[in-house]
């Protein structure tokens, strides 16, 4: 209490004018938590988390910074494992969208607000390094009482500002630790790195989204200028700057001799700034030596340039034909679908965990396979079923045992499956199965990148992309308590959806793919008769794919001959009751013509006053199923 006191004193007295030591940076801050925010220091307020709607909406917003980021905080926190800092990233609003830390500090994370979802932005939680660094875009240590609510004095946190392509402040990196050392000089090397970070991940944000223009990279010395560039520019095919990370503006301007703060370099000729022009750019290509690769400013300073050429563009979202093969195999256009690939795309040669949702069967390890095809990992893929290894079991079975370990244990030990798939992708299926003792765990895991096993004591590496699935409401499990919160955000990083069978316009492509594929692998052939695969089509599929292939399978060990009749099929496809005596004539005899289904789909929908909703039920099939074979078949709603 005596300490809160002399803090609320000082801040009373540097107020009024009293000379103080602190750093300029803090007292500003001060002043505007008072006068700007009209918070009393006398009045201290506990660390707020969102509701976990608001932050699913700040991450959504965020979503393409977070992936961009993660692989720059997964770096940084490596370089200071061991001295249990926490790693926030947080928008520009102050919320935190990620974050890095111990697992088995969590608790007291959580109560200080260095957590995921907690809010840090000066208005309401004053002086400290994300809210600071926000309003004056620069990086800063805030350090113990440097804090204006003391309620966070015993945090030390050092924070550094990013900035987009245009300039505008995105976001903020914060390295922060529950207890530190007194002197604030002993952040320095952290503030340090979280600058390092927050710059390489502007550099790769640039990267990411001027790769279809001229960029140059810039380093004041040779020996780092292809490996860690200290800024860049993107350019037109006219010169015209395009965008810059936060170093290139401040570069620019300088070399230009203009007041940074006065004047954006996005739209500008290079040349106004640099000798040089377009043309120049071939001459500074990675064809010729480094320290050849000279360019110099209008006000005579020298640098070093790497200019890297536009590369193919494939659009926001990327053509099929573009796509990996094994993801471009998983669907035939339909647009659900289509997103889930563009995005599994991205996502695969990251490593970034992924949570795959979807009903039972829908496919969701398959998709997980094709990302492990498409990562170029070198490693297995390791899959795990959670729900179906015995609980008293799955322990060691995912993290192995040391020799001796329990009754009954391999005398030299085993390697656990998280092991297995070292160097390659672990997919954890069903993962909110796993029992809750044994989630805490896989959090050091997915954070450290080590396990140990059961009955050991010292950790192992691993190097292993993560990809989780589950059928079940995870944010319910949370809800409920089976679940463990910062687990959940950790394996949600990234999430995909796979649209249930039923509601699939890509069914008939699926459908004869499935159809060859099963035949082969049984050494035969097999087709539908028109009959079979109109009931295929009308069925509602609860089961999904995995319920599709097993109709097909017992269609084709029950058939007479390569065609699949109805009565090959399993029982729900008997005919509907709804179905038209039209259709039901043409698709018993033969394979109806186009005039013939169309004529038939017509009269239904002219019967049902062209209600799509009431010509699917009739039908027996889905809407989407209806809309399809208008379009196949041309056919309109009148107007």
């Amino acid at each position: 209490m005596a300490g809160e006191r002399e803090h609320i004193r000082e801040i009373e007295q540097v107020l009024s004018g009293v000379r103080s030591v602190r750093d300029d940076v803090v007292v500003q801050s001060w002043q505007r938590c008072v006068d700007t925010h009209r918070l009393d220091p006398a009045k201290p307020t506990e660390a707020y988390i969102v509701p976990e709607t608001q932050l699913r909406e700040h991450r959504e917003q965020s979503e393409r910074l977070i992936a961009i980021a993660r692989s720059g905080l997964e770096t940084l926190f490596r370089q200071v494992a061991g001295q249990n800092y926490v790693l926030l990233l947080a928008d520009a609003k102050g919320v935190t969208v990620d974050f890095l830390g111990d697992p088995q500090f969590m608790d007291q994370l959580r109560k200080a607000g260095l957590y995921l979802g907690s809010e840090w932005s000066e208005s309401r939680t004053g002086t400290c390094g994300v809210g600071s660094c926000i309003v004056t875009g620069e990086a800063m240590t805030i350090h113990q009482t440097d804090h204006f609510d003391t309620t966070h004095t015993p945090l030390s946190c050092t924070a550094a500002p990013i900035f987009d392509t245009n300039g505008a402040l995105t976001a903020v990196l914060d390295i922060s630790l529950l207890r530190s050392p007194q002197p604030k000089v002993s952040q320095n090397l952290a503030l340090h790195l979280v600058t390092a970070s927050a710059r390489r991940i502007e550099l790769a944000n640039l990267m990411a989204q001027m790769h279809s223009e001229w960029v140059l990279r810039f380093s004041r010395s040779p020996e780092f200028l292809d490996v860690d560039p200290e800024a860049a520019i993107a350019l037109d095919a006219s010169g015209r700057i395009l965008g810059t990370t936060r170093g290139g503006a401040l570069l620019l301007a300088q070399a230009g001799g203009i007041d940074w703060r006065q004047s954006s370099p996005i739209g500008q000729p290079i040349s106004r700034y640099l000798d040089m022009g377009i043309d120049d750019l071939p001459n500074l290509t990675r064809g010729r030596p480094t320290e050849e690769r000279l360019v110099f400013g209008r006000n005579g300073s020298a640098l070093f340039a790497h200019a890297i050429e536009p590369q193919p563009s494939g659009g926001r979202r990327a053509p099929v034909e573009m796509l990996p093969k094994a993801i471009a195999e998983l669907s035939g256009g339909d647009p659900a679908m289509s997103a889930v690939q563009a995005r599994a795309a991205k996502l695969a040669r990251t490593t970034i965990p992924i949570l795959i949702h979807g009903e039972t069967g829908c496919g969701k390890e398959h998709l997980a396979r094709a990302i492990h095809e498409s990562s170029r990992r070198k490693g297995p893929f390791v899959a795990i079923n959670c729900a179906a290894i015995p609980e008293h079991l799955i322990e060691s079975e995912l993290f192995g045992h040391a020799a001796g370990a329990f009754t009954g244990a391999a005398p030299k030990g085993r390697k656990g499956l998280i092991e297995a798939a070292d160097g390659g992708t672990l997919f954890l299926d069903e993962i909110g199965d796993m029992p809750y003792a044994l989630q805490s765990r896989l959090l050091r895991v997915i954070a450290e990148r080590e396990l140990i096993p059961v009955g050991g004591t010292e950790p192992r590496s691993v190097d292993i992309k993560i990809v989780s699935a589950s059928h079940h409401d995870l944010r319910k499990l949370v809800t409920e308590g089976c679940f463990r919160e910062d687990l959940f955000y950790r394996l949600n990083a990234a999430s995909l959806t796979l649209p249930p069978l039923r509601e699939r316009t890509d069914f008939e492509w699926l459908l004869d793919r499935l159809v060859g594929e099963r035949a082969r692998l049984a050494g035969g052939a097999a087709r539908l008769s028109p009959a079979a695969r109109l009931a295929l089509i009308r069925h509602g599929w609860p089961g999904n794919i995995r319920e599709l292939v097993n109709a097909i399978d017992l269609a084709m060990a029950l058939c007479d001959g390569e065609t699949i009749q109805p009565s090959d099929l399993p029982e729900f496809s008997s005919p509907h009751p709804t179905l038209p005596v039209q259709l039901t004539s043409l698709v018993g005899l033969r394979q109806p013509s186009p005039g013939e289904e169309r004529a038939a789909l017509l009269d239904v929908l002219a019967a049902t006053g062209w209600n799509i909703s009431e010509a699917a039920r009739r039908l027996g099939v889905d809407r989407t199923t209806v809309h399809r074979r208008m379009k196949r078949l041309r056919l309109e709603a009148p107007n």
